[in-house]
């Protein structure tokens, strides 16, 4: 049990806006008396603000499972607000429901938002949030019953709606994304800025460049957040020189870049291996937009120099930093030893990693997959066996797809799977046509020591192969097949998708947890680098 001492609730609180201002309520604020327990003098919004901050905090950590403390002070605030009577204000309550909603309290959830007295778009707002981080595919429902409350007399803001879009551009949920743009124009929400900049990123980010470049170009009005949204859009399709010059564009039209501006064209380098110009932009930030580099644009370096095998370079950058590295920088190294498999750079990396995050299990299994590919079993027995001593498991490969506006989950070691068995059926004829075309499985991603057979059936059930084969099963002949995951693409599973789209003459999208991979005809857009 975590014990929580009142001054640390003190702390909290006094760092907490009294107002909480541009919540984006018409409601006046009012002063209440907070708990004797917390000892501060804030308004009922800034209540909320706290709470609201006391979430975020903790979902970053929760999925490194280290959020236990933040959930716990959530709920403590919510004993007292119920106790001092006002856990029945709308808007208290509906941040609340953040609080709850994450993976340690959906009953508290569910408890809090059906007994509100006053359901409301803004109630909805924050679920999509959650359903979003979580991956949670009940958002495809949620929306349907969202639009009940028209009948109710409710109107949907602007904030609803780029949180409705954010939750579609999470899941790749593109024909859902299509229902609530048309929704988008027939309530005149189109001419709200930050709605249209969140409709570019989701129609990129399901996949459809075309469709979100054209809504870019219809713009009436546009601010940095629109042009980064396009630049980060051309990047993540691995389109690194449209996204320079769109970059280029926005300053020739008089608006100047922010520094997330140039940590997306800084990713769209690095995606398609532009060196010298991702170099030349990191050194104009301070010489020409006096931006000084964050620990993130430092890191965007390591990994643009990283992935282009600059391995000693991308170090110096570390080296060469006046501010501490931190995780980002030292885990962009970390890919990229994996990537050109750099055993000594690995371990250096690895070892400094284990001190800034001992409880993120990723780091663990890069160096173990390094040590595999590199043949050194003992290794990569020492690496498991930590992550057993510290209680610590992989992240399990899951690839999500959309079919008739249905969302459908597969993960490699799940055996109750829709139509598994067609599913692995079929996977299994592709590969004996594969190999009998000169496939040879890339066994190296497989961390066990094993014999080749059994290691052959490990990466034909990976999570991403299940997806294709449901999409080609339950799809029309022609139509392309989309298809998210949430971890890098291994190196079998491209060469797989290569070949079925090939042979099956389908135009097959995949989104990584880094990038779009474009499968057609047999050939990948990233050109085999990522």
């Amino acid at each position: 049990m975590v014990e929580l001492k009142s001054q640390n609730v003190v702390e909290a609180a006094g760092s907490c806006e009294a107002g909480a201002k541009g919540f984006g309520t018409n409601t006046k604020e009012k002063e209440v008396s907070v708990p004797r327990s917390i000892k501060a003098a804030v308004n009922e919004l800034g209540t909320v603000s706290l709470v609201d901050t006391s979430n975020r905090s903790s979902y970053r950590n929760l999925r490194k499972n280290l959020g236990e403390l933040f959930i716990i002070f959530g709920i403590l605030i919510h004993a007292h607000l119920i106790v001092d009577g006002y856990g029945g204000q709308p808007y208290v309550q509906n941040l609340l429901n953040v609080i709850s909603s994450s993976d340690y309290g959906g009953f508290a959830f569910w408890c809090c938002f059906s007994q509100g007295p006053m359901v409301t778009f803004v109630s909805f707002s924050p679920l999509w949030v959650i359903y979003a981080w979580n991956e949670k595919f009940e958002m495809v429902i949620l929306f349907r019953e969202m639009m009940i409350l028209e009948t109710l007399g409710s109107v949907p803001n602007s904030v609803t709606m780029v949180s409705v879009l954010q939750a579609c551009a999470a899941l790749a949920a593109l024909e859902q994304g299509k229902l609530i743009h048309g929704y988008i124009l027939r309530k005149r929400l189109d001419s709200i800025l930050p709605v249209m900049n969140t409709l570019v990123t989701m129609y990129a980010r399901c996949g459809n460049l075309e469709w979100g470049k054209s809504i870019f170009d219809r713009m009436d009005k546009r601010d940095v957040v629109s042009w980064n949204s396009l630049i980060s859009s051309y990047g993540i399709h691995g389109f690194g020189t449209k996204a320079i010059k769109a970059f280029n564009d926005m300053i020739g039209q008089g608006i100047p870049p922010s520094a997330i501006s140039f940590l997306s064209v800084l990713g769209a380098c690095s995606h398609t291996g532009l060196v010298e110009e991702g170099k030349f932009l990191f050194q104009s930030m301070v010489k020409k937009h006096r931006i000084y580099p964050s620990v993130e644009h430092y890191a965007c370096m390591v990994d643009i120099l990283g992935r282009a095998n600059r391995l000693d370079e991308a170090a110096k950058v570390i080296e060469d930093m006046r501010i501490e590295p931190g995780k980002d920088a030292w885990g962009s190294l970390l890919g990229a030893c994996r990537v050109h498999c750099n055993v000594e750079l690995a371990e250096r990396a690895s070892k400094r990693l284990f001190e800034l995050e001992p409880t993120n299990a990723g780091n663990y299994v890069l160096l173990a997959d390094i040590y595999a590919e590199a043949k050194m079993w003992d290794e990569v027995k020492r690496v498991k066996k930590l992550l057993d001593d510290r209680g610590l498991q992989k992240v399990s490969g899951r690839s999500w797809i959309e079919i008739k506006r249905k969302i459908y989950s597969f993960t490699s070691v799940e055996e109750l799977s829709p139509q598994i068995e067609q599913v692995h059926a079929l996977l299994l004829e592709i590969s004996m046509e594969m190999k009998e075309k000169g496939y040879v499985p890339a066994t190296k991603v497989v961390l066990y020591d094993l014999g080749e057979e059994e290691k052959e059936q490990i990466v034909l059930g990976h999570s991403e192969k299940l997806a294709v084969a449901f999409g080609l099963i339950n799809s029309s002949k022609g139509e392309t097949i989309r298809i998210t995951k949430n971890l890098r693409l291994c190196e079998d599973c491209h060469s797989v998708t290569k070949f079925i789209s090939k042979f099956v003459n389908r135009e097959i999208l995949v989104r990584d947890v880094n990038r779009f991979h474009h499968f057609r005809d047999g050939i990948c857009s990233c050109g085999d680098y990522w």
